[in-house]
């Protein structure tokens, strides 16, 4: 079958950022689909462009083995502009830049984060009579609420509209989030079309690990975005706490990029938190060789009523392929640490039970800390390996593709109606 897959924010292995898009392609292809990948020229985490030859307002390159679309939008620093860069790529996926000389697909999938981008490609599979499947990573606008937005914002209300208008008309509906159809079927999805594809690793990238070596310091690392869902204050509280209390054994490293880091730098350098160290962000091809210094892994998150529908952070996933430790500071539905005995799990926001998780990894030897590694790298391979979540989507897109009728009824249908709700 012919796929495009339209992310916004999809990049390869040779950027940082998200290559679950570029991943799951991959394994189609190898699989012997034709799959396109169609993102934007802009990547969110180096807030630089990929590839947009001379100025073209879209360019056809291939990236291994993953042909990639590349839609011209503005770069952006500042929320509005953001804003404007969302709703660029949408109004260019809705005219259907760059593919007129594209072989037509036999569906379509559309990628969330951004909404618009998800409503944009169901109206281009509508236009070509094909199927849709959209992929929900995170639950828009709920998050925006959930983050402090009034429920009675315009966009919350905006997002929410095209939000039921997806959730009813999409032919399959594939979540990041294992407990999403509670969340979904409420506001018009169908719970037999909902299917939970986690995110994963290429196990490629991530060959065996090895045993890590006596450590001096302790490195305790987040690797990742750095945004205010990510809730990384409390793990400078907990840095800032050792620091005063044993200076020198710990060292805590941030690795990546994001809207909050800044920030933290800034309280960092007010606070004279010395055990603190700021590295830039790596591409996806390059992160196990980095994730190899660590000695153990944090990851957090707010305290907030939004996870009980899960979670699947991509750099959960990583740190666990890795086979280090996993200090994991947050509740959720699914808790992927505790399910392997990969780590330690604390409450949200609690940078003493933070430094108190630190201080109890680094007292257990190094052989203890490896069977706890190992525990996550193969909870990973059996689990979350990509080449299972592909097969995993294939079956999804099989499934859509064997009811033509009621689809191309569907598109006939919609086609004699412009508004966002039927």
């Amino acid at each position: 079958m012919r796929v495009w897959l339209i992310n916004h924010y999809a990049v390869p292995p040779s950027e940082p950022g998200g290559t679950r898009h570029y991943n799951l392609a991959r394994e189609l292809i190898r699989s012997g689909h034709d799959v396109t990948v169609i993102a934007s020229s802009f990547n969110h985490a180096t807030g630089m462009r990929i590839n947009c030859a001379h100025g073209k307002l879209s360019t056809l390159e291939k990236f291994g083995e993953v042909p990639f679309l590349l839609l011209r939008v503005p770069t952006y620093r500042s929320k509005v502009a953001r804003l404007w860069n969302m709703f660029v790529f949408a109004f260019e996926v809705w005219l259907g830049l760059g593919t007129q000389r594209m072989r037509k697909p036999d569906i379509v999938i559309g990628s969330s984060l951004t909404l618009l981008a998800a409503f944009a490609s169901e109206r281009l599979a509508r236009r070509l009579c094909v199927p849709f499947v959209l992929e929900i990573r995170d639950l828009w606008p709920q998050t925006l609420i959930d983050m402090g937005m009034r429920p009675h914002h315009p966009a919350v209300v905006g997002f929410g509209m095209i939000e039921r208008y997806l959730y009813r008309n999409a032919d399959k509906i594939v979540t990041l989030l294992p407990n999403a159809s509670e969340y979904m079927v409420p506001r018009g999805a169908r719970f037999n079309n909902i299917t939970w594809i986690p995110n994963g690793v290429n196990v490629e990238l991530m060959p065996f690990p090895h045993v890590p070596s006596r450590p001096d310091p302790f490195t305790v690392m987040y690797a990742g975005s750095h945004g205010l869902s990510d809730d990384l204050d409390p793990v400078l509280d907990a840095a800032a706490l050792l620091n005063k209390e044993v200076p020198g054994r710990f060292c805590f490293r941030f690795v990546g990029d994001g809207p909050n880091k800044r920030d933290l730098q800034r309280r960092v350098a007010n606070e004279d938190i010395a055990n603190v160290v700021f590295d830039d962000p790596v591409p996806k091809r390059e992160v196990f060789s980095v994730l190899q210094e660590a000695d153990a892994f944090i990851i957090t998150a707010k305290k907030t009523d939004l996870y009980r529908y899960g979670i699947s952070p991509n750099k959960l996933h990583e740190y666990m392929a890795a086979a280090r430790p996993t200090i994991f500071a947050g509740k959720s539905h699914n808790n992927p640490v505790a399910e392997a005995a990969a780590g330690i799990t604390v409450a949200p926001e609690d940078y003493r039970a933070i430094a108190g998780a630190v201080e109890t990894l680094a007292a257990l030897s190094i052989d203890e800390r490896w069977e706890m590694g190992l525990r996550g790298r193969q909870y990973i391979e059996e689990r979350h390996d990509f080449a299972r979540l592909a097969s995993r989507l294939e079956q999804v897109l099989q499934s859509a593709l064997a009811f033509p009728e009621e689809v191309q009824s569907a598109a006939s249908i919609d086609a004699d109606s412009t508004a966002i709700s039927r």
